[in-house]
Protein backbone atom coordinates (compact mmCIF):
# COMPACT_ATOMS: atom_id res chain seq x y z
CA UNK A 1 0.00 0.00 0.00
CA UNK A 2 1.20 3.34 -1.38
CA UNK A 3 1.38 6.55 1.35
CA UNK A 4 1.55 10.12 0.31
CA UNK A 5 5.30 11.32 1.73
CA UNK A 6 5.41 14.07 3.71
CA UNK A 7 8.50 15.50 1.87
CA UNK A 8 6.14 15.49 -0.96
CA UNK A 9 3.85 17.75 0.50
CA UNK A 10 4.06 21.98 -1.00
CA UNK A 11 4.85 24.91 0.64
CA UNK A 12 2.90 28.09 -0.48
CA UNK A 13 5.90 29.99 1.14
CA UNK A 14 7.98 28.54 -1.80
CA UNK A 15 5.83 30.31 -4.48
CA UNK A 16 6.74 32.97 -7.02
CA UNK A 17 4.30 35.14 -8.90
CA UNK A 18 4.93 37.50 -11.75
CA UNK A 19 2.79 39.68 -13.48
CA UNK A 20 2.82 40.92 -16.98
CA UNK A 21 1.51 44.44 -18.19
CA UNK A 22 2.35 46.01 -21.36
CA UNK A 23 4.82 43.56 -22.43
CA UNK A 24 7.03 44.42 -18.77
CA UNK A 25 7.14 41.40 -16.07
CA UNK A 26 7.47 42.39 -12.51
CA UNK A 27 7.83 39.97 -9.70
CA UNK A 28 5.60 40.07 -7.31
CA UNK A 29 7.82 39.55 -4.41
CA UNK A 30 5.56 42.07 -2.26
CA UNK A 31 2.34 39.64 -2.38
CA UNK A 32 1.37 37.72 0.88
CA UNK A 33 -1.61 35.52 -1.09
CA UNK A 34 -3.25 34.52 -4.24
CA UNK A 35 -6.08 32.12 -4.63
CA UNK A 36 -7.78 32.12 -7.85
CA UNK A 37 -11.15 30.16 -8.89
CA UNK A 38 -12.77 28.58 -12.15
CA UNK A 39 -16.07 28.43 -11.38
CA UNK A 40 -18.57 26.66 -14.22
CA UNK A 41 -21.99 28.26 -15.06
CA UNK A 42 -24.63 25.68 -15.11
CA UNK A 43 -28.21 25.73 -16.38
CA UNK A 44 -31.02 23.81 -15.58
CA UNK A 45 -32.17 20.99 -18.37
CA UNK A 46 -35.54 20.14 -17.31
CA UNK A 47 -36.35 16.41 -18.12
CA UNK A 48 -39.46 14.89 -19.02
CA UNK A 49 -40.23 12.26 -16.18
CA UNK A 50 -38.03 13.15 -13.25
CA UNK A 51 -38.57 15.61 -10.26
CA UNK A 52 -35.24 16.90 -10.03
CA UNK A 53 -33.95 19.18 -12.86
CA UNK A 54 -30.38 18.17 -14.03
CA UNK A 55 -27.92 20.77 -15.06
CA UNK A 56 -25.20 21.47 -17.48
CA UNK A 57 -22.34 23.26 -17.61
CA UNK A 58 -22.80 25.89 -19.64
CA UNK A 59 -19.50 28.13 -19.65
CA UNK A 60 -17.15 28.95 -17.02
CA UNK A 61 -15.72 32.11 -15.09
CA UNK A 62 -12.20 32.97 -13.84
CA UNK A 63 -11.78 35.21 -10.68
CA UNK A 64 -9.27 35.55 -7.70
CA UNK A 65 -8.15 37.42 -4.85
CA UNK A 66 -4.39 39.08 -4.93
CA UNK A 67 -3.55 40.17 -1.60
CA UNK A 68 -0.31 42.26 -1.11
CA UNK A 69 1.38 44.54 1.45
CA UNK A 70 0.22 48.08 0.98
CA UNK A 71 4.32 48.55 -0.39
CA UNK A 72 3.04 49.41 -4.18
CA UNK A 73 1.19 52.19 -5.42
CA UNK A 74 1.48 49.89 -9.34
CA UNK A 75 -1.80 49.02 -9.19
CA UNK A 76 -3.31 52.35 -7.99
CA UNK A 77 -1.42 54.22 -10.72
CA UNK A 78 -3.48 51.72 -13.32
CA UNK A 79 -6.54 52.83 -11.95
CA UNK A 80 -6.03 56.22 -11.76
CA UNK A 81 -5.46 55.85 -14.95
CA UNK A 82 -8.30 54.34 -15.82
CA UNK A 83 -10.54 56.89 -13.72
CA UNK A 84 -9.24 59.95 -15.60
CA UNK A 85 -9.61 58.45 -19.43
CA UNK A 86 -11.28 55.59 -19.37
CA UNK A 87 -8.30 53.35 -20.35
CA UNK A 88 -8.61 50.24 -18.71
CA UNK A 89 -5.46 47.86 -18.04
CA UNK A 90 -5.56 44.21 -18.24
CA UNK A 91 -2.39 42.06 -17.68
CA UNK A 92 -1.42 38.19 -16.68
CA UNK A 93 -0.04 36.66 -13.63
CA UNK A 94 2.26 34.07 -13.44
CA UNK A 95 2.38 31.76 -10.36
CA UNK A 96 4.91 29.15 -9.84
CA UNK A 97 4.42 26.44 -7.06
CA UNK A 98 7.38 24.08 -6.09
CA UNK A 99 9.14 22.85 -3.31
CA UNK A 100 12.63 21.83 -3.57
CA UNK A 101 12.59 18.59 -2.13
CA UNK A 102 9.16 17.51 -3.39
CA UNK A 103 8.64 14.43 -5.90
CA UNK A 104 6.03 16.42 -6.95
CA UNK A 105 8.41 18.94 -8.78
CA UNK A 106 6.92 22.50 -9.96
CA UNK A 107 3.45 23.92 -11.73
CA UNK A 108 3.67 26.61 -13.38
CA UNK A 109 0.11 28.29 -14.09
CA UNK A 110 -0.47 31.78 -15.95
CA UNK A 111 -3.67 33.28 -15.70
CA UNK A 112 -4.19 35.57 -18.96
CA UNK A 113 -6.49 38.53 -19.26
CA UNK A 114 -6.69 39.29 -15.78
CA UNK A 115 -8.79 42.81 -14.59
CA UNK A 116 -9.22 44.21 -11.48
CA UNK A 117 -12.03 44.81 -9.80
CA UNK A 118 -10.90 47.49 -6.78
CA UNK A 119 -8.30 48.46 -4.75
CA UNK A 120 -7.53 50.66 -2.30
CA UNK A 121 -6.92 54.03 -2.90
CA UNK A 122 -5.72 54.93 0.27
CA UNK A 123 -5.34 53.65 3.95
CA UNK A 124 -4.29 53.12 7.18
CA UNK A 125 -4.54 52.32 10.47
CA UNK A 126 -3.52 53.61 13.60
CA UNK A 127 -4.73 51.16 16.28
CA UNK A 128 -2.82 48.21 14.65
CA UNK A 129 0.28 46.32 15.12
CA UNK A 130 -0.17 44.55 11.75
CA UNK A 131 1.49 45.26 8.71
CA UNK A 132 -1.07 46.92 6.14
CA UNK A 133 -1.97 45.12 3.07
CA UNK A 134 -4.46 45.14 0.55
CA UNK A 135 -6.26 43.16 -1.20
CA UNK A 136 -7.42 43.38 -4.78
CA UNK A 137 -10.65 40.79 -6.64
CA UNK A 138 -9.92 40.64 -9.92
CA UNK A 139 -11.45 38.41 -13.19
CA UNK A 140 -9.75 36.47 -15.25
CA UNK A 141 -10.75 35.49 -19.02
CA UNK A 142 -8.09 32.75 -20.03
CA UNK A 143 -5.45 30.59 -18.10
CA UNK A 144 -2.70 27.77 -18.87
CA UNK A 145 -0.67 25.25 -17.02
CA UNK A 146 2.25 25.51 -18.87
CA UNK A 147 4.66 23.16 -16.74
CA UNK A 148 2.09 20.12 -14.92
CA UNK A 149 3.24 18.59 -11.28
CA UNK A 150 4.86 15.20 -11.23
CA UNK A 151 2.61 12.68 -10.95
CA UNK A 152 3.08 11.05 -7.30
CA UNK A 153 4.12 7.55 -6.69
CA UNK A 154 4.06 7.49 -2.91
CA UNK A 155 6.03 5.76 -0.16
CA UNK A 156 6.03 2.61 1.81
Amino acid sequence: MAYFKETDAISGKQAKAFITIDGQQEELFYAKSLEATIEKNKVDVPVLGKTNTPKRSAGWSGSGTLTVYYVTSRFRQLMREYVKTGKDFWFDLMVVNAQPDSSAGSQTTVLKGCNLDSISAAQFDAGSDDMMEEEMPFTFNDYEISQHFSKLTGGN
